[in-house]
C-alpha cells in the first residue's frame, strides 16, 4: 500500500503503525507518538525492522498467528484487533522487515485519540519508519493540531533520519516546531554500511534546519567497533560545531533489543565509553549532551 494524503484536514490519509499516548523519550515533554510505516534506510542496529517496509499480502505470518486474527482474503492480508492477543509472532514471521498491523489512518482518527490525552501532553511527535516518507499526511496532521482549540498549546515534532529532500522540509517546516535527526555515522562509507545509503541528504537536513532554528537534537548511535573511532567522533565533534557550536546532541549507546541477526559484530558500549564519546564532542563544541 502506498499512503497517500487525500485533501485538506481530516481525510488525509496515513499509514500507521502504531501510537503511544505518552512517552517521555520521543521530544520534550510528555508526547503522543505517531509511528509512521516505511523507512528510506535499512540499518542494521535498527530497534524496530518491522517498521521498514510497507505489508505486501504474502500471508506469510497467518499461520503463526496464535489466535486466528490474520487472514487473506482475495488477495489482501486481514488483522483482526479484537482477536489480537499483542504478541509479535507475526512481526517475527515476516520476512520482508514489515508488519500485518499497520493501518491507514486518518487525520480526524488521530486527532480523537490525541484530544483524549492532550490535558496530559507537551506535545505529538510524528517517527516511524521514517516520518518524512509521508510528508503530505504529516502536514496536513500538524495543521490540524494548530487549528484545533482543544490542543491548543501542543507542539508538533518530528524524530526523522534526515534523508529526504529540501522541499519535503519547505512543505513540513511551517507546521513544525523542531525536529529530532538521527545522524548514523559521518563517514559516507561507514554510513552506508550501517544503513544502506549515502548521508549526503542527512547532512543537508541537518544544516537546513539548524539555519531554520527546527534543529531540536542530532542523535548519534554508536556502536563499538564501527562508529566509534575517536578520530571520527572528534571529526564528528568537528563538524557539528561548524553546524551549531550550541546545539544538543544526544549520544545513544547501542542496544540489542529488538535488532535483527546482523553480519557486523554489534556490540554494546560500556558506560564509560559512552561517557568517552560524550568527552571527545564536547572538546569540540558547547554541545549540550545528554548521554543515554
Amino acid at each position: 500500500m502506498t499512503p497517500t494524503a487525500t485533501g485538506p484536514g481530516g481525510d488525509a490519509t496515513g499509514l500507521v503503525t502504531d501510537t503511544i499516548e505518552f512517552s517521555p523519550v520521543d521530544g520534550p515533554g510528555n508526547r503522543f507518538v505517531v509511528f509512521l510505516q516505511g523507512c528510506s534506510f535499512d540499518c542494521v542496529a535498527c530497534h524496530n525492522p518491522y517498521t521498514i517496509q510497507a505489508c505486501i499480502d504474502c500471508g506469510a505470518c497467518v499461520p503463526a498467528c496464535p489466535s486466528g486474527a490474520l487472514t487473506v482474503d482475495l488477495g489482501r492480508m486481514h488483522w483482526d484487533e479484537d482477536l489480537c492477543t499483542g504478541g509479535d509472532a507475526c512481526v517475527a514471521a515476516c520476512p520482508h522487515d514489515s508488519t500485518p498491523k499497520a493501518r491507514t489512518r486518518t487525520v480526524a482518527d488521530l486527532l480523537g485519540r490525541i484530544r483524549l490525552a492532550a490535558p496530559f501532553l507537551s506535545g505529538v511527535t510524528v517517527s516511524g519508519g521514517e516520518a518524512t516518507q509521508q510528508p503530505g499526511f504529516v502536514a496536513e496532521l500538524f495543521t490540524a493540531i494548530r487549528q484545533d482549540p482543544a490542543l491548543a498549546g501542543l507542539t508538533c515534532f518530528i524524530d526523522s533520519n534526515g534523508d529526504c529532500s529540501p522541499q519535503v522540509w519547505e512543505r513540513l517546516l511551517p507546521v513544525t516546531d523542531g525536529v529530532m535527526v538521527d545522524l548514523k555515522c559521518l563517514d559516507p562509507d561507514i554510513h552506508r554500511r550501517m544503513t544502506g545509503q549515502p548521508n549526503d541528504a542527512v547532512r543537508a537536513s541537518i544544516r537546513l534546519l539548524a539555519a531554520a532554528g527546527r534543529l531540536h537534537e542530532v542523535r548519534l548511535l554508536m556502536l563499538p567497533g564501527i562508529n566509534d573511532a575517536d578520530d571520527l567522533v572528534a571529526a564528528t565533534g568537528r563538524w557539528l560545531a561548524e553546524v551549531d557550536p550550541r546545539m544538543r546532541v544526544k549520544v545513544i549507546g547501542f542496544r540489542h533489543h529488538g535488532v535483527r541477526p546482523s553480519p557486523l559484530p554489534l556490540v554494546e558500549p560500556t558506560d564509560a565509553q559512552r561517557r568517552h564519546y560524550a568527552e571527545v564532542l564536547s572538546a569540540y563544541g558547547a554541545f549540550d549532551v545528554t548521554v543515554v
